[in-house]
């Protein structure tokens, strides 16, 4: 089955203890049966010189939209084709997802027509609702919910609720343990807006390939989370 990971990292994380260097990650995605990685890391330089270095892996630029200069460094890195969208963090950077200064990055995503991979599951800036401000103030955006809600049922079912009243949320499923809230958002928004992630090397590759496969999908559902939604939405015509 091809496997598209939506959610993954390169770099040394000392604070987490995980680490997964530039040169290792092509070792990385064979021997976790990965056929493509979206990556990113604070270190947009880093980010890219490891997808020009690693066929298959896809950047998603790292944006901290504080950063006066964020928007203008983001058009600089969507030109190049191995960048397909961007991460927003608005835990670790500190920021409310709808402040005005996020505005401009959006909106050079939705010029470039690619998503916003946003961190989704944690008090105060990355709660289901305080992201679907940003969604509906900019509904012709692209914004996958990151983590799906995470660890906390009252997130999931957020962020699922989120993702049903707007179709221009997508779901991703790293880091949220619940294999049937998987079924249920399929059911409910449909396996053209849930995809799977890893957060590797954070979570092992192979338990969150699982966790999708005991979900219960039925066969062209699981196709469709496991690569086809991730591939439309972030390669398009690059797929």
């Amino acid at each position: 089955m091809r496997i598209i990971d939506a959610h993954m990292h390169v770099g040394e994380f000392p604070l987490f203890d995980v680490r997964l260097d530039r040169h290792s990650l092509a070792g990385y995605l064979g021997d976790n049966g990965i056929d493509v990685g979206m990556i990113f890391n604070p270190d947009n330089a880093l980010v890219r010189d490891t997808v020009h270095e690693v066929e298959n892996a896809y950047g998603l630029y790292w944006a901290n939209p504080k950063n006066p200069d964020c928007a203008t460094e983001l058009r600089d890195y969507l030109a190049d084709p191995k960048f397909r969208g961007v991460k927003l963090h608005p835990l670790l950077d500190g920021y409310h997802p709808d402040e005005p200064f996020v505005w401009p990055v959006i909106e050079v995503l939705i010029e470039h027509g690619l998503p916003a991979l946003i961190h989704c599951g944690h008090p105060i800036f990355t709660l289901p609702w305080s992201i679907e401000e940003l969604v509906t103030r900019y509904e012709e955006a692209k914004i996958i919910l990151g983590h799906m809600g995470h660890g906390n049922i009252v997130y999931i079912d957020g962020a699922i609720a989120v993702a049903s009243r707007h179709p221009n949320v997508w779901l991703e499923t790293s880091g949220m343990p619940m294999s049937s809230k998987i079924l249920e958002a399929v059911r409910r928004v449909g396996n053209d807006r849930v995809m799977y992630g890893s957060d590797g090397p954070f979570h092992q590759p192979r338990v969150e390939q699982l966790k999708v496969e005991l979900a219960g999908l039925d066969a062209a559902d699981l196709v469709e989370v496991m690569a086809g939604t991730a591939e439309r939405l972030f390669l398009g015509p690059h797929a």
